[in-house]
Order: structure tokens, then C-alpha cells, then sequence
């Protein structure tokens, strides 16, 4: 059953930046991945490690894409959960669900979920869209929700050269105002002075570590991304 959840206190502090538009998204991410944001949707998934029977989390879900791969991935024995602040996005991601996958409305650094529920943990793309004082909080929820053992992926978009390069760079600029000075929260003095740190997802490296994660390394994936992995010990 697709069930849809409010989170208490989702106004009552700065989730960042929040996309509104969900079919837009899909065309804009299809377009920049060259048609291939399915493909790319399902290495991730399987980066992530995921199981058959699996209980899996995609963070700053978005439309639902990488969710729904999750859920497949997972097996009939297996279920995804969806999470966004957005309810455009929730509302479009509920009404395209897989049968094993559901989506809440809810932020990163409240998450209601008890203790070790989950298998995998993944956010996408998202991390930059929250706000800079609340990103070890809400990698801090992550770890809490995941079982020992659980795994964690972190991916967005990686410094490159050539026209992508450029698309990343104009991309960074837009995420550092959009999740620092154009909505009112702070950002640290690397991400104001070089936007593109504000997409390096090597910048959570320390962070991961300090909430608890270990086995934390970092990858290039295709199309200009970049992956971390963490596990939660044992």
C-alpha cells in the first residue's frame, strides 16, 4: 500500500531548497543525461548494493526514478521508500509507483522512521539542496535508520572539463544560491567561494565518518558523477 506521510515539523526548520516541479525535472534530467537517466537511476541502485527482500530509502527522492529502480531491484519481497520535502514531487512520484514502493513527504534531518529500518540508504543529487547546517543532521538520521551493516550512497554531479564541465559549473552556482544566500542560510566559505564544492560529494567524506559510517569511499560513475559509499558498522 503507497502511504503518504506528513512530517510534523517539516516547516519548522530550513530544509533548503525545495524543486516544485516534477514533470519539468524529468525532462531537464532526461535531457542532460542524454535519455539515459533511467540507465543511470539503475547503477546507482545497484552501486548501492541492493538486495532481493531488501528495505531501501531514497532521500531528496525527487520524482520517484531511483525509488522505483530500488523497489525493482529489491524483489517482490523487498519494498523502496521514497522521501521529499516537496509535495509536488510526492504527489507525482505516489501516482507512479511500483507496487513495492511508497513515498513520504519529509525532510532529511527529521526522518519519523524507528531505529533500523532500512537496508540501503541513497540520496541523490540532493544533498546540496539542503541547508548547510542541517546536512550532518540529516546524515546523522540516515545512519540511525539504517540497520547494522546497512549501506549508504551519496552521488551528484562531479567536476569535469569540456561543455559538461561548463553545465556542472553553471549547475553549482545555481545550487549554492539556491541552498545558501538566495534562501537565507549560511554556507561555509569554500562553497561561497567556489560553487562547484557545493556538488563535490567528497565534501561529506569527514562527515560520514563523525556520524559513525565506515568503509567510505568515493568513485566516478558515468556522466559526470560522483559516488560515496559507507556502510554503518556492525
Amino acid at each position: 500500500m503507497i502511504q503518504q506521510r506528513q512530517v510534523s515539523n517539516i516547516e519548522s526548520r530550513p530544509v533548503g531548497a525545495l524543486i516544485t516541479w516534477p514533470r519539468r525535472y524529468r525532462l531537464l534530467t532526461d535531457v542532460y543525461f542524454l535519455g539515459r537517466a533511467g540507465s543511470l537511476a539503475r547503477y546507482f541502485a545497484t552501486t548501492s548494493g541492493i538486495r532481493p527482500g531488501d528495505h531501501a530509502i531514497d532521500i531528496g527522492c525527487g520524482p520517484g526514478r531511483l525509488a522505483n529502480e530500488l523497489a525493482r531491484q529489491a524483489g517482490p519481497q523487498g519494498r523502496a521508500l521514497g522521501v521529499d520535502p516537496s509535495p509536488q514531487m510526492i504527489a507525482y512520484a505516489t501516482a507512479h509507483a511500483a507496487p513495492n514502493c511508497a513515498f513520504d513527504l519529509g525532510a532529511a534531518q527529521s526522518l519519523p522512521y524507528p531505529d533500523a529500518s532500512f537496508d540501503v540508504a541513497t540520496s541523490t543529487f540532493a544533498m546540496h539542496h539542503i541547508a548547510e547546517p542541517e546536512r550532518k543532521t540529516a546524515l546523522a538520521a540516515v545512519f540511525r535508520v539504517l540497520r547494522p551493516g546497512g549501506r549508504l550512497l551519496l552521488a551528484d554531479t562531479h567536476p569535469t572539463t569540456g561543455l559538461r564541465g561548463l553545465a556542472i559549473r553553471a549547475m553549482a552556482q545555481l545550487a549554492a544560491h539556491r541552498a545558501g544566500g538566495g534562501h537565507g542560510h549560511s554556507h561555509d566559505g569554500d562553497e561561497a567561494g567556489d560553487p562547484l564544492s557545493a556538488v563535490d560529494i567528497r565534501r561529506y567524506r569527514d562527515m560520514l565518518a563523525a556520524v559513525g559510517f565506515t568503509a567510505i569511499e568515493f568513485r566516478t560513475g558515468p556522466f559526470a558523477t560522483g559516488i560515496l559509499t559507507a556502510v554503518k558498522p556492525d
